[in-house]
């Protein structure tokens, strides 16, 4: 009787692992490399760079853009697609997503965001990356061609990785992997809410405690560096190997924090250390532009959508932002942290240009500017001849939720399913 409950207990648990992965996988088949040039004719192209330019073509093959014109040559055995009347728009960028580490919140087995231990740099976010999220073609609707997974944390959380969203595996999406160590910044203020035991008192001992710890951390991790200059063959130890890039510029540090008083640390401690900073979230960046003119500190501001943080704020501090930084001269972009969410990411722009940022700014913070904190503006971020053919053409307005309305989207030149979960549903329902 032992023996056979065991043996019942193993095949209701082998069942119920097959329906949890079944439940988080897609069934659709990546985009196949580009066979022949396209030509993209008549659309309005949203360059970025050069402006918008109207009645115009856009040429790729290889998957590659390869001409940009109003009376461009057709190449031999091309594929044209007469696209009058509708927007071509670079691939969207998201900043700052567990898009592929994520899958159902209530269900810990889909959720692989978050390492054991406080100071993990070493994590890798492409490595958990899972390929077949049933999230991932919700998200690629919007014009999001492109995600930065980021590994959640407490302190020291780990590397983010760029990946592009049709691919077989986390192998086949990898675009750079390791581009930067992400930081939780800690706390410097308290909270009156109902779920915070301690008190005011407690509060501060664990905001000082956790600053010092992270400091000795970084403390560490330069002895290290130093020591390994002075001696290649010193004993490795992988913590302070995935930080070594931190102290001869090779990586960039994304310090996340949203409180003023937070991203003053991480600026003084970054000054110390001469790292190369980005700051995520940053939610109070507009109560401190002038420094972050100064030192000319990228900024990803990640609460577009966001509720006023204090009481004499105004209703549309989140949604004006992005207007005041540019305003004044920050180097910015704009984020939707999250994963099934991140979809909101254009509308989230798009509510910026409602509270008076520019439009075409608003397009270059969720394209261009992404890309170019990571390091990857060379190849990403715009249409412009020699860079990837990642692009979506919609017939109304990319950062309208009304009027946008993909009609196709492609991924290094290979043409991408636009059907999702959500179309699916939208299909069955609409029979009913």
């Amino acid at each position: 009787m032992k023996a056979l409950t065991q043996t019942l207990a193993a095949a209701v648990i082998g069942t119920l692992a097959v329906a949890s992965t079944a439940s988080q996988a897609h069934d659709q088949v990546p985009g196949e490399k580009q066979q022949q040039p396209i030509v993209l004719q008549g659309g309005t192209l949203h360059t970025v760079t050069q402006g918008t330019l109207t009645d115009t073509d856009l040429v790729f093959a290889d998957g590659k853009i390869t001409a940009i014109g109003s009376d461009v040559a057709i190449p031999e055995g091309a594929k044209v697609v007469d696209i009058s009347g509708q927007h071509v728009y670079p691939g969207v960028i998201a900043m700052d997503t567990t898009i592929g580490l994520n899958e159902i919140g209530a269900v810990r087995a889909t959720r692989d965001s978050r390492e054991v231990g406080g100071v993990t740099p070493e994590v890798a976010g492409h490595i958990a990356f899972n390929a077949d999220s049933e999230i991932i073609p919700t998200v690629r609707y919007h014009g999001i061609t492109h995600a930065q997974v980021v590994p959640e944390g407490s302190l020291v959380n780990g590397q983010s990785s760029l990946m592009q969203l049709d691919g077989w595996n986390y192998q086949d999406s990898l675009v750079a992997g390791e581009i930067g160590v992400h930081i939780s910044w800690p706390r410097t203020y308290v909270v009156d809410t109902w779920w915070e035991s301690r008190t005011p008192a407690e509060q501060r001992e664990a905001n000082a405690k956790a600053l010092k710890r992270l400091k000795d951390v970084l403390a560490d991790a330069k002895a290290y560096y130093d020591a390994k200059q002075a001696n290649p063959d010193i004993a490795v130890d992988q913590r302070w190997e995935a930080m070594l890039g931190l102290y001869d510029g090779s990586k960039k540090l994304f310090v996340h924090a949203q409180d003023k008083r937070q991203m003053e640390q991480a600026l003084d401690v970054a000054q110390e250390y001469g790292f190369d900073l980005v700051l995520m979230g940053a939610a109070d960046a507009w109560r401190l532009t002038e420094r972050l003119v100064k030192t000319q500190t990228p900024v990803v501001f990640g609460s577009p959508f966001g509720l006023p943080a204090r009481d004499d704020e105004g209703y549309d501090q989140a949604f004006s932002t992005p207007a005041q930084l540019a305003e004044a001269g920050v180097n910015f972009a704009i984020s939707y942290p999250g994963y099934w969410d991140v979809r909101n990411l254009p509308f989230a722009a798009g509510q910026s240009v409602a509270f008076g940022l520019d439009v075409d700014e608003a397009v270059k913070a969720i394209t261009l500017k992404p890309a170019e904190f990571m390091g990857l503006d060379d190849q990403l971020g715009s249409l412009e001849v020699g860079k990837s053919a990642s692009l979506s053409v919609s017939k109304g307005d990319l950062l309208d939720p009304i009027g946008q309305d993909l009609t196709h989207l492609f991924i290094n030149g290979r043409a991408v399913e636009l059907e999702s979960r959500h179309t699916e549903l939208y299909e069955k329902y609409q029979q009913k």
